[in-house]
C-alpha cells in the first residue's frame, strides 16, 4: 500500500526572536504567550520557495540510487508562493534534484491546504502507476509575503518546506489509513493572497474559519469510520500550525464539542498527545502549505513512537479547504527523521537583528515574482551569507534574466 517512505524538512538558515519583533512593531506583549512562539525562520534574499523545496527534498534523492531516483514518475508541490502564473516551480525543482525526464511536474495550489492536495494527488498517481516500484516526491514550500491588515501575524510568518518521498515498496514509514477521511469545504475571504508578495485578510474570522473546519471535518470523520473517538482512536494529534497558541485553543475547542473533558483533563490530553508536535512550529512559524507536515515533523521527533502510532492529522487552507485523516506511524519512520537532526539544523539558524531582518526585506524585492531582471549581489549582507549559507552545499537564486530564475549551489 502507498505511503509517506521518509520525510525531509527545509527550516531555513536564519531566525528573528519573536519578541523582539514584537517589541519593535510596538504589538501588546499581553498577547506574546498567547503565540507560544519564541522565533521564526526568515527567508534570505537569494531564497524562495525553489530554493526552499530543493533544500528539503536534496537529502531524500541523494540517499536513493540512480535506478530508484528514474522510478519517480512524479514532482507535485504544494504551494501558495508561485513563481509565475504558467511556470511551475517543480521545473526549477525537478531540474536541480537531477531526476529525469519521465516524470510527471507540476504545482498545486489551495492557500495551507495545498500540501495535503499534492500528498493526496501524489497517492493517487501511485494507486494507478503500473509500477510497484514507483515513487512520487510531494513537497509543501512557501515563502511569506508582507502582511496588510493583520499586525500579530508578521510574528508568526515562518519559512521553509518539507518533502515527502511517497512509495508502496520501501522500508516502513507513515501509511495513511485507506478511505478514514473527514471533509468540509466552502467558500469565505478570510485570508488570500493578492500579489505573490502580499497577505490580506481578516484574521479573527480565519481564525473562525479553522476552528469550523476542525469541529467538521472531525464530524465527517466519524462518520466515515466507525466507532472513531476523539479520545481513543489516535494516540497522537498534530494540526496545521499557523502559530501554536492557535493549535492549542483549537484542540480544546474541539474536546469541548466533543468529549465531557474538564479544562483540567483537556489540558492534560494536550500535553500528552499534542504538544510534541509544536516545538519545531514553535521555533521555525508558519510554513503555510508545510505547516501540517512541520508539525508532523516534530511529532517524529519528539514523540514516543516506539511502537507503531495512530496520528490524527488536520489539514486547513484558508478560502477554505480542510481534511481530517489518520496515519499510522512506524518506529523506524521516527528513528529515520530524527536521523536527519532537523532539531540540530533548528537551533544552528544565524540569528538576526530587527535591523538586519528589515534590510534583507529590502534586498528580498529584488528577486519577488514578476522581476523581469535581477543580479543577487550579497555584498551588502555578506556577514549574514557567510555565516549562514556560504559553503554549505545548498540551493540559491543567483540571478534572474528575461524572467528565467537562475539558480547555484551555495
Amino acid at each position: 500500500m502507498a505511503g509517506i517512505e521518509a520525510v525531509h524538512a527545509y527550516a531555513g538558515r536564519a531566525a528573528l526572536d519573536v519578541r523582539a519583533l514584537f517589541t519593535a512593531r510596538g504589538l501588546d506583549l499581553s498577547r506574546f504567550d498567547n503565540l507560544m512562539m519564541e522565533r521564526k525562520s526568515v527567508n534570505l534574499p537569494c531564497e524562495d520557495p525553489v530554493t526552499n523545496g530543493v533544500n528539503a527534498a536534496r537529502p531524500l534523492i541523494d540517499a536513493l540510487t540512480p535506478e530508484e531516483r528514474a522510478r519517480i514518475e512524479a514532482v507535485v508541490v504544494g504551494t501558495e508562493s508561485g513563481l509565475d502564473l504558467g511556470k511551475p516551480i517543480s521545473t526549477y525543482i525537478h531540474h536541480h534534484l537531477g531526476l529525469g525526464p519521465r516524470c510527471r511536474s507540476f504545482e498545486v495550489k489551495h492557500a495551507c491546504y495545498g500540501g495535503t492536495a499534492a500528498l493526496r494527488t501524489g497517492l493517487g498517481l501511485l494507486a494507478t502507476s503500473a509500477d510497484p516500484a514507483a515513487r512520487v516526491l510531494v513537497i509543501a514550500a512557501d515563502a511569506g509575503g508582507d502582511v496588510q491588515g493583520m499586525p500579530y501575524w508578521e510574528a508568526s510568518h515562518g519559512a521553509g518546506a518539507v518533502a515527502l518521498l511517497l512509495g508502496g515498496g520501501g522500508p516502513p514509514g507513515i501509511e495513511p489509513d485507506p478511505g478514514a477521511v473527514g471533509l468540509h469545504s466552502y467558500e469565505v475571504m478570510d485570508t488570500c493572497r493578492p500579489r505573490p508578495d502580499l497577505a490580506a485578510g481578516d484574521a479573527d474570522l480565519s481564525l473562525l474559519a479553522y476552528l469550523q473546519c476542525l469541529e467538521q471535518s472531525f464530524a465527517h470523520y466519524r462518520e466515515t469510520v466507525t466507532g472513531a473517538d476523539i479520545l481513543t482512536t489516535f494516540d497522537l494529534l498534530a494540526f496545521h500550525t499557523p502559530f501554536a497558541g492557535l493549535v492549542k485553543g483549537a484542540h480544546r475547542h474541539l474536546l469541548r464539542r466533543t468529549t465531557a473533558l474538564t479544562g483540567a483533563e483537556i489540558e492534560t490530553d494536550f500535553k500528552e498527545r499534542v504538544a510534541v508536535s509544536l516545538l519545531h512550529p514553535a521555533q521555525v512559524g508558519n510554513t503555510y502549505a508545510a505547516g501540517l507536515f512541520m508539525a508532523l515533523c516534530s511529532l517524529l521527533d519528539h514523540a514516543d513512537i516506539t511502537a507503531p502510532r495512530r496520528v490524527g492529522l488536520f489539514a486547513y487552507g484558508s478560502g477554505c479547504a480542510s481534511e481530517f485523516f489518520s496515519a499510522v506511524v512506524d518506529p523506524e519512520a521516527a528513528a529515520r527523521h530524527a536521523a536527519t537532526g532537523l532539531a540540530r539544523r533548528i537551533a544552528d539558524r544565524h540569528p538576526l537583528t530587527m535591523e538586519r531582518y528589515e534590510e534583507l526585506a529590502r534586498h528580498t524585492a529584488a528577486s519577488a515574482a514578476g522581476v523581469a531582471d535581477s543580479r543577487i549581489d550579497p555584498a551588502p549582507w555578506a556577514d549574514v551569507y557567510d555565516a549562514a549559507l556560504d559553503g554549505r552545499g545548498l540551493l540559491v537564486l543567483d540571478r534572474i534574466e528575461g524572467f528565467h530564475r537562475r539558480y547555484r549551489w551555495s
